[in-house]
Parts: structure tokens; C-alpha cells; sequence
């Protein structure tokens, strides 16, 4: 996950220069910092100076580093839907879309293995407001499985083919708490076939 390009800076009133995505900095600097070394080793100072970011600076954006945490996972579970939503209203054959939320949901925990690490790991300790809007969201995203699948397969009623979903997204994300040892690409071969397998449906 990476911050934005920097867009043309204007002055302030004061004079001085103002970065409108210095927001975006920051979280771009979160995001690579906590997928190299984990949550509980970043502090706001390492994430200020990779942001280029000094002093109060980054209190003007943000109160702490859990609320870094908040926008960060806000983008994984938005960019999540983002790409859900293009996927069944794009994808015409149904196998297909099934294969690519399949990849998506692989590619996040592969690619981006640590920072899910710590969305997996870390939501229950946000704020319950924030919990409550990220559930939610998450909700939303399994809902667009379980409509794929049980269009795939008219053998589920609504509750077995959630709870099949679920079990899938779980095989997948099951490699977070262990080190496998398979190449990167091998890995993602193995985490498709082993949800395909969970969903009952064939490439």
C-alpha cells in the first residue's frame, strides 16, 4: 500500500506551504513501516520521519497511532469492496468472478501479509464504533461471495453458503499465523485451490 502521488502544493495563509496529501504520506509511511516490522514496533516518531513529517505535524492529521490504525484498515476493507464491486459487475461468466475474488482475497494476504496480520489481529482492540463500521463492512464483502456462490451452486441455502464463505476466507487467511515455506507463487496456487476446494466450485 502506498501513498498517493504528491499533488502541486499552495500556500497558506501564513505563507507558508502547505502539502494537501500529507494525510496521505502518512498513511502510505504507516502502511510500509507496520508491513516491514509490525504494529507494535512502529512509533509515531518512525512513522513521522518516514512520513518527511516533524514535530506536531502529524497530530494535525491524526490523535495516535490507533487511529492511524482505523484509517488504514478503512482503505483495506474499502479497496477490498472496491475491487469486489468491479469484479461482479464487470465478470460475466461466473466461474471467472468466483476465481477473482478468490485471487483478491489471496493477493492481500500474500502480498500483503503483514499489515493483514495486523487488521487480523488488531480490530478487536479499535475503538467499538470503529469495530462496529469495520464489521459492517466486512459483512458487505462476504455478502458478495455468498450471492456468487449460490448462484455456482443451487444446492446451498442462504446460511450454508455464508458459512461456507467463511470457511474459504479462513483457509485463506489461515497462513497469517504460520510460515508455510512455499515461494510466494506457489503459495497463492496453493491458498486458491485449497479455497476452491472449501467452496466446491472448479476453475
Amino acid at each position: 500500500m502506498k501513498a498517493s502521488e504528491v499533488a502541486v502544493t499552495a500556500p497558506s495563509p501564513g505563507g507558508r506551504v502547505r502539502d494537501p496529501d500529507r494525510k496521505e504520506k502518512i498513511l502510505g509511511a504507516a502502511a510500509d513501516l507496520i508491513a516491514r516490522n509490525g504494529y507494535h514496533s512502529v512509533s509515531m516518531s518512525d512513522i513521522g520521519t518516514e512520513a518527511g513529517i516533524t514535530g506536531s505535524g502529524i497530530y494535525r492529521h491524526f490523535a495516535g497511532k490507533s487511529a492511524i490504525l482505523v484509517a488504514l484498515f478503512e482503505r483495506i476493507i474499502d479497496d477490498l469492496l472496491r475491487d469486489e464491486h468491479e469484479i461482479v459487475v464487470t465478470v460475466a461468466d461466473l466461474g471467472d468472478a468466483m476465481d477473482q475474488l478468490i485471487d483478491g482475497q489471496v493477493e492481500f494476504v500474500v502480498g500483503d501479509r503483514e499489515l493483514a496480520r495486523v487488521y487480523h489481529n488488531e480490530i478487536r482492540n479499535l475503538p467499538e464504533p470503529d469495530q462496529v463500521r469495520l464489521r459492517r463492512k466486512q459483512r458487505l464483502y462476504v455478502e458478495e461471495w455468498v450471492h456468487v456462490l449460490r448462484e455456482l451452486r443451487n444446492d446451498l441455502d442462504d446460511a450454508a453458503a455464508r458459512t461456507v464463505v467463511h470457511a474459504a476466507i479462513g483457509a485463506i487467511q489461515s497462513t497469517l499465523f504460520h510460515n508455510v515455506g512455499l515461494p510466494e507463487d506457489r503459495l497463492r496456487l496453493s491458498l486458491a485451490e485449497s479455497a476452491r476446494a472449501v467452496l466446491g466450485v472448479r476453475r
